[in-house]
Order: structure tokens, then sequence, then C-alpha cells
């Protein structure tokens, strides 16, 4: 159980020529490893592989067996970069989930149209989906820092475009380039997390980083609400400032990693420029209809059609082009075997039930609990609460048994029940029993929020595609989380229309609802209506139906979830080698 794995060379993959000799082999070649320099040769145990190591141990009389039995202690500079991706992560999250409960404001501050409005709201995550596997591939041929200063520079720069925005085209502007930023921040902290621990290691602080994550997602509408309400909207942008100057200088002063020692040209000359371009092109036009199929322009409208077909067919022609460039957005190899593809299905589906989740169990409270928005935000903390907890506990449970295939079917399983559960509630149901079943789902998806990685990054071959790994399991949670609403908006207008319809004719204050695209706008608009109780009582149950059609879908994705579990394997997570871009100690 305890067995060590392999090194790099061991395995057959050599070491890369242009590479130099690490801290450790240096201070052995000098003949300066003494007594006194054990602790640092026992830290880059971590920097280097067993099997080196050993070598070392047998031409220097070091005595490994002692190295071995005592954890390697981590620098400072570890623990102040940790802190800097669990700040990373935290802004990214919290902007992702700020804007929506505070738009209505800035909508009506601007004179914003409907049309400016839903920009406002897709074009950040439409950043993020294009700059996540951009970055991930610059990264690995150009070094880490490079990509990350520049999205950090961009997400800066945009919060303040759109704090300064006095029209919806400049705060629209500050949008996108924040989600380029937030794209490369998100994506970047899960490679780098890679690129700094072991696998054997790593579950713990998978738990770590998903906490902060967690609570971005959960705290970002209640703060965007604070904000837009009680103080100016501004400051949604504002108060990303200071904790992107933390960031940066932790980045700076303590992110030591091993640079790749090619010449800058060299490596320009290895990045997939034309499948980026043909990625970023794929992307933009299967979002954005995605985005406002249902709701800003109809499915069956060229609007939609035209862009989603464009879209699909440069899917097609980059699939086939990645087979090509030596550095690959997506590398072929990666999906090699049944774990990686079936742990980026668990990646796409969490990603399309969390994001549903988030959006649409406010609006059911909202509309069936005629709860007021800020409200309505608070009452998801019963599902909040959990999910940060068990998004930190899962993968320490990893860590302790070794074991990560079983705790993932739990996870999923409890989330399939509950959510059936959930699907039976109605207008009548107790709220403490709203709150238990909420809970419960937050238990399950926290479970599976972390400790998804584990399966992927264990299933490939070559230590130095772990970090792209991660990554890949990030770049998949979001685009589920983009498919998984385009859905949700499209089952709720369908479902909504039908429902609607059964009403027979409608009074003139609700005559607006005859058209299925307005009855989300129209949710706050419900606890002031002037009905009888019976009128009223029918129409939060037409709203009932597709919220109650949209939890059915999500719990269905939550059964696929547990089928792509028992379809992976068990695979071991040992391993207890870094990448090249690991830790550099100085000695």
């Amino acid at each position: 159980m305890d067995n060590v794995s392999p090194s790099n060379e061991s395995r057959g993959y050599g070491k890369r020529p242009e590479e130099k000799p690490n801290a450790v082999e240096k201070h052995v070649e000098n003949g300066k490893a003494n007594d006194q320099s054990l602790s640092v040769i026992s830290y880059s145990m971590q920097s280097s592989s067993i099997v080196e190591l050993k070598e070392i141990s047998q031409n220097d009389g070091l005595n490994l067996e002692s190295m071995v039995a005592s954890p390697a202690k981590k620098p400072l500079s570890f623990y102040m970069s940790v802190i800097c991706l669990c700040i990373i992560v935290l802004l990214v999250a919290w902007e992702a989930a700020s804007l929506a409960a505070a738009i209505p404001i800035i909508a009506s501050e601007l004179h914003a149209t409907t049309l400016e409005s839903f920009w406002a709201n897709v074009c950040f995550m439409l950043g993020i989906a294009v700059a996540q596997p951009i970055c991930a591939t610059v990264s690995d041929v150009l070094g880490r820092k490079l990509p990350l200063y520049l999205s950090m520079f961009l997400y800066a720069i945009g919060s303040i475009v759109f704090a300064l925005a006095n029209n919806m085209t400049v705060l629209i502007i500050g949008r996108v380039l924040q989600g380029l930023g937030g794209g490369g921040l998100d994506v970047l902290q899960a490679i780098i997390l890679a690129d700094i621990t072991t696998l054997k290691e790593r579950p713990l602080f998978f738990g770590i980083i998903g906490m902060p994550i967690a609570i971005g997602h959960i705290m970002g509408p209640i703060a965007g609400a604070l904000f837009a309400e009680y103080v100016s909207w501004r400051w949604i942008g504002w108060v990303n400032l200071p904790f992107l100057g933390i960031a940066f200088g932790l980045a700076f002063f303590y992110l030591n990693l091993r640079p790749i020692e090619l010449h800058m040209s060299a490596r320009l000359r290895r990045l997939d420029l034309i499948g980026m371009s043909l990625f970023v092109v794929a992307t933009t036009c299967v979002s954005l209809p995605l985005s406002w199929a249902g709701s800003l322009y109809p499915w069956e409208s060229w609007r939609t059609i035209l862009p989603l077909t464009i879209g699909f067919a440069f899917v097609g022609l980059f699939a086939y082009y990645e087979k090509i460039p030596e550095e690959a957005v997506f590398p072929y190899r990666l999906f090699s075997n049944i774990t990686a593809v079936m742990a980026l299905l668990c990646a796409f589906l969490h990603g399309s039930i969390l994001y549903i989740v988030l959006l649409y169990f406010p609006l059911f409270f909202q509309a069936v609990y005629l709860q007021k928005p800020l409200q309505s935000t608070v009452s998801l903390i019963p599902f909040a609460a959990p999910l940060v907890g068990f998004s930190v506990i899962s993968p320490i449970i990893v860590k302790k048994t070794r074991r990560y295939r079983w705790q993932l079917v739990i996870g999923w399983a409890i989330t399939t029940l509950f959510l059936g559960l959930f699907c039976l509630l109605k207008r009548t149901s107790s709220l403490t029993i709203v709150i238990v079943f909420q809970a419960f789902i937050g238990v399950g998806v926290g479970t599976t929020f972390s400790a998804t990685a584990v399966p992927m990054q264990a299933s490939v071959e070559n230590v130095n595609d772990q970090g792209l790994a991660g990554g890949l399991v990030v770049i998949f949670r979001l685009f589920g989380g983009l498919i998984g609403l385009a859905i949700a908006s499209t089952i709720f207008n369908i479902s909504f229309t039908s429902s609607i319809t059964s009403l027979g004719p409608l009074p003139e204050a609700l005559k607006t609802l005859e058209d299925a695209s307005h009855a989300l706008g129209f949710i706050p608009t419900l606890r002031s209506l002037e009905l009888p109780d019976e009128t009223l009582g029918m129409l939060i149950d037409a709203y009932l139906v597709p919220f109650r059609t949209i939890w059915i879908v999500i719990t269905c994705f939550a059964g696929v979830g547990i089928l792509s579990v028992l379809l992976s394997k068990e695979l071991s997570i040992e391993t207890e080698d870094l990448g090249r871009q690991h830790f550099e100690l100085s000695l």
C-alpha cells in the first residue's frame, strides 16, 4: 500500500535534455552532502524521485531509511504559495456569482437594455471558457508565472474598468477582461498545485483549495446583493484589488518554480497557435447561442442555429487537428484510458449540477415561498455549509484511506437520492424539510467537489502531465456549468409555457407571462401581486412545474455520475514524483 512509484526515468520517459540537475544533484556532485544537509535533502525528496535519492545515498553514504521515515518539512514559501492559490480561487468564484444579484440595480442606474443586461452576465463566463485551455497550454510551454501574472493584470484592469463604468458598453468590456483574467487564474491554480505537491499528498490540498472555491460561490451572491443594495455595485469591482495585490506579492516573492530551460524563441515555436485559434472560435460560437437560446432568442431562430452549427463544425475541426501538434491544447494522451474519460465526465456533470443549483435554488425560494432576493440567497446556506465542509473533508478522507472510488460513489448516490426527494416538494412543504434535503444535497455535491480531480491525475502516466490533467477537470466543470445552465433555461421556458397555458386566460396583471422568456424576471413581482389566494396559489404551482422538471433532469445527471465512477478504476495515488516545474530550492 505504501509502495513508492518509479521515477519518470525508470518509466522510460527519461530526463529532458534541456533540464539542469536539480538542487540535490548539484549538492551531491559538489561533495557537500553531510549530516547538516539532510534536512534540505529530505525536503528535496519531493523535487526528486526516491530512485534518484537512493542513488545519491548509495554513492555518498546517506541514510535513506531515516530520510524516508521522517516526513519532509515544507518551507515557508510553500505555505505562502498555497495561500496565494486560495486567494486566487476565492476571487474567481466570488466574481462569477456576485453580479447576478446586482444586475437589476446596475441595469436601472445605467439604463441598460435587456440585451445589455444579458451580455453583462454572460461575457464573464465566456471569457473564462476561452482563457482556461489557452492558459493551460501556454503555461506548459512558457512556464507558469508569465501567464499567471498576465491573468492577474487582466483581472485587475477589468475590475477597475467595471468599477468606473458609466455605461453598459464599458461595463461589459470590464467583465470580458475580468473573465479572461479569471479563466487563467482559475485553471493555473489547479496546475500549480499539481506542480508543488505530489499525488500522494495532494488530496489534502484539494480540500484546502476547495474551501475558498465553495465559499466564493456561496458568498458571491450575498456580497453582490449587499453591495448593490446598501453601498454601491461598483464595490463588486473595487473589492478585488487588495486581494489581487496580496496574491501578486505572494506569487512574486514565494512561488519559486523551476523554469523551463529552453530559449524563449524555441518555446514560442512549440505553442499550438492554430489549435488555440480554432478553440476560441469553437467555444465562442457554441457558448453564445447556448446562453441566449430560449431566453433572448428562440431555439429555432437563425441567431441560435447558425452560430451553433458553425461552432460544432469548428469543434470537430479542432478535435481532428489536435492529433498533430507536439504541445496540443488538449493532448490526446490524457484521454487514453477509461478512468480519465469518466473523471472528466464526472467534472462536467458536477459543474452542471452545481451551477444549476446555485442559480435556481434561490429563484425557487423566491417563486414558491415568495422570499426576497437577499433572503433567498441566505436560504441557500443549508446547502452551502455542508458543501464547504465536505469539499474539505472528502479529500482528507481520500488521503487517509488512499482510496477514492467508493467515496465518489457514495457522494453521487447521496446527491441522486436527495435531488430526487427535492422533486417531490410542493408549495405547502415545510421549510424544515427543504432545509434537510438541501443539507444532504450539499453533502453529496461537496463530497464529489474536490475528490473528482484525484482519479484524473492518477490516470496519467507522465508526472509532467498531472498539472494539465488537473486543469482539464477545472475546464470540464466550467463547460458543464455553461451547458447545464443552457439546458435548464430551455427546460424552464418550455415547461413554464405549458403550465401557464393550462391556467387559461390570464388576468391583466399577469399578461406578460404569456411570453415564457419573461417568467424569471417576473419572479420578484410575485410577492407584491394583489390577487385572490386561489389565483396566486395556481400561479405558484405553475412556477413549481418547471423547477420540478429541472430537479428531475439534474437527478438523472447525478445518476449518470454514479455510473461513471463505477466504470472507472481504483488507481494508485502513491506517486511521490513532482513535475518539471516544481519548487526550486537553493542550498
